[in-house]
């Protein structure tokens, strides 16, 4: 049994990313809101709980063991089937603003890795979410 929800976890993961680069942008939230919002996985989620579970993910990361305490608590509370949908929007919010960071970009690897994420799913996830990005004109 895991100490959050499987949605907890997969807002940590959002918020972890967009933290890497010690910026949160508005892109970056307002990519998180829209994710909650309308992904299936956040059905059962309360929306009103996303600031409170922000701002424990923020004092989690800044504590002593910070990243790898929210690793292993999404890890816990997400099952291996879904650790494709944890990279994704790991993805998703590091693609947000159009700007890749060299802290985000190491952030998704260690992501991958330590969710055994293969290479082959995760490069599709990625050339989908960079698709998404382009635009027409």
């Amino acid at each position: 049994m895991s100490t959050i929800s499987p949605e907890t976890a997969l807002v940590y993961t959002m918020v972890t990313v967009s933290a890497s680069d010690d910026e949160m942008s508005d892109s970056e939230l307002t990519r998180m809101t829209g994710i909650v919002g309308y992904l299936p996985a956040f059905r059962n989620y309360n929306v009103e709980r996303l600031r409170t579970d922000t701002d424990t993910c923020i004092a989690l990361l800044q504590s002593e063991e910070g990243l790898d305490a929210v690793l292993g608590l999404v890890d816990e509370a997400v099952p291996d089937t879904h650790h494709d949908l944890v990279y994704a929007l790991a993805c998703e919010v590091a693609a947000s603003d159009g700007n890749l960071t060299q802290e985000e970009l190491r952030l998704l690897e260690m992501i991958r890795h330590f969710l055994n994420v293969d290479r082959l799913t995760a490069a599709a996830i990625e050339r989908g979410i960079a698709a998404r990005q382009k635009s027409v004109a």
